[in-house]
């Protein structure tokens, strides 16, 4: 039985979808049955045809529905749940990202199918990657991960079918599905949490990683001024790790790259430096490895695997609007 309340704010057609499938769900509409037809379904609810046309071809898509010429729409899948198939577009796949990732497949559950993309934070095989895929899918989760607005590439997945994951599209409004990291927020207050260690060195560096496939948001190197400025702590920013570097005494730094971090590490063991001692280091995102190593490196990181639950549940049960994920700060012996 299809039903439709005038009085919520979910759009018409989505209700429509919902009704269906939760008809389907529920055995009122078993495979075979026959659904009432377009012109019956607009003049019951007092709808355009457009929309419920609109209703029907993405249960098309999915594959929950038939078209029979002539004959009208048929039930033609009761497994609504294997009908999902989401496009993924990561930046690149690091460590936590994988922890996401992970956490997104295990939370849609079985069935589902998905198609893994990584656009390397090149703004053309971004915009190409979603040019030749609109309209295979009936998911999309994207990670936007460019300092400058791609808010008019993104506007060619219909909003309905998008999830806006890790970086905030300010250009969108509450229709849109979007969760977050605040970054700027996120590094206050997690070098917050270490100021009365940071305290003890001489100065705090963030080493960024502008010439790898791992960018630093503008929000962190905001976060990481303001914090260093309101705090009165002698700061510099640091464009990458190169051999030329010099890696002082007394100093703290804030790395990204397990790279990086490993490098940090040989510099410091031919100098018979320890971490959290000679010199202080905080490392951006967890992951298995800053447990074990070094005796355990501090960390401020977004809560990946809460990120990949919740994008997964607001895939299925269709939300909207704009959500800052978690973020935790874990002091280990680093600093």
């Amino acid at each position: 039985m299809i039903t439709f309340d005038p009085n919520n704010n979910k759009p018409k057609y989505q209700q429509l979808i919902d009704s269906i499938v939760d008809a389907i769900d529920s055995g009122q509409f078993d495979r075979g049955k026959q659904l009432p037809s377009i012109n019956v379904v607009a003049s019951e609810f007092g709808m355009a045809r457009m929309t419920v046309t609109k209703a029907y071809d993405e249960l098309r898509e999915r594959g929950l529905i038939t078209s029979h010429h002539g004959k009208g729409f048929y039930v033609a899948s009761t497994d609504t749940r294997s009908a999902l198939n989401v496009f993924i577009l990561m930046d690149a796949l690091t460590p936590y990202k994988e922890i996401l990732l992970d956490n997104i497949l295990e939370n849609l559950g079985e069935g589902v199918t998905h198609t893994l993309f990584f656009h390397y934070h090149d703004i053309q095989l971004f915009e190409n990657l979603i040019h030749d895929n609109v309209g295979k899918y009936n998911h999309y989760i994207i990670l936007p991960h460019f300092n400058k607005s791609v808010s008019g590439i993104l506007a060619k997945i219909p909003k309905d079918k998008l999830l806006i994951l890790d970086i905030d599209v300010k250009e969108f409004g509450p229709d849109a599905a979007i969760l977050f990291q605040d970054f700027e927020s996120n590094i206050y207050k997690g070098l917050t949490e270490c100021l009365p260690k940071i305290n003890r060195y001489d100065s705090l560096n963030l080493v960024l990683s502008s010439k790898s496939f791992q960018y630093t948001p503008n929000g962190i190197i905001k976060g990481f001024t303001r914090f260093c400025v309101d705090n009165s702590i002698i700061h510099d920013i640091i464009p990458d790790l190169e051999e030329d570097v010099d890696i002082q005494e007394k100093q703290a730094y804030i790395v990204f790259r397990e790279f990086d971090l490993i490098k940090m590490i040989n510099w410091c063991t031919k100098r018979n430096w320890k971490f959290g001692k000679e010199i202080g280091v905080i490392s951006y995102d967890d992951t298995p490895l800053k447990e074990i190593i070094s005796e355990g490196i501090s960390v401020i990181s977004n809560d990946f695997a809460l990120m990949g639950k919740r994008a997964a549940q607001m895939i299925l049960e269709k939300s909207k609007g704009r959500f800052p994920n978690d973020y935790y700060f874990l002091d280990r012996n680093s600093l």
